[in-house]
């Protein structure tokens, strides 16, 4: 990775496949592809993982998959999390998630830096009228006072997500478009000051 590069990694807290976060996190890797930012859409469906627990983790250590999703973390400077909200809060697979990353340690036994060397920015898409607002601040400190993480002050939500996007996953509404691909925009230059 060249220090010119930032790049940019999408995923949403949740798996299930018609998430209306898997939809906004992959749209905005097709925005900052299209405005020349490097990125990348991860599912975590793809990655598996036990629920935590203290005694698997000293009798196995943390599962593969967080490794695998902890080395994707690391190469990329600026990470956008799409955060369902179920029942007010994060999601369990959102939470587990990072609770397994943040359990990984160099061969030297050092706790990974992951989180608090990448810029991350949130956003939430949920069909009530507030977007997903109250999981963008249970998410919030997890992130920047459990994890050490930089998070950028921006957010953004979709209210209404069962009619907010239109049949190219695009957002119908041309200024939400805008304002999501100006987070994105801000996300980037905020890795590269960080990583430059």
């Amino acid at each position: 990775m060249t220090s010119t590069a930032p790049r940019i990694l999408f995923f949403a807290g949740s798996a299930r496949e018609g998430s209306h976060n898997k939809r906004l996190a992959k749209l905005g890797e097709r925005i900052a592809d299209a405005n020349g930012i490097p990125a990348t859409f991860a599912d975590l469906g793809d990655y598996p993982m036990p629920l935590y627990d203290g005694d698997d983790e000293e009798r196995s250590g943390p599962p593969d998959n967080a490794r695998k999703f902890e080395a994707l973390m690391r190469v990329h400077t600026g990470i956008f999390i799409a955060c369902p909200e179920y029942n007010a809060s994060i999601t369990p697979l959102l939470k587990n998630t990072l609770d397994w990353i943040s359990r990984i340690r160099s061969p030297d036994g050092q706790k990974t830096d992951v989180y608090k060397t990448r810029v991350f920015a949130l956003g939430s898409s949920s069909p009530g009228g507030m977007g997903g607002l109250r999981s963008l601040n249970a998410v919030r400190p997890v992130l920047e006072l459990g994890l050490g993480a930089l998070v950028l002050p921006d957010q953004f939500a979709v209210p209404r997500a069962h009619d907010a996007y239109d049949d190219h996953g695009h957002l119908k509404n041309k200024d939400a478009q805008e304002s999501f691909k100006a987070l994105i925009q801000k996300l980037a230059r905020a890795a590269h000051v960080l990583h430059g």
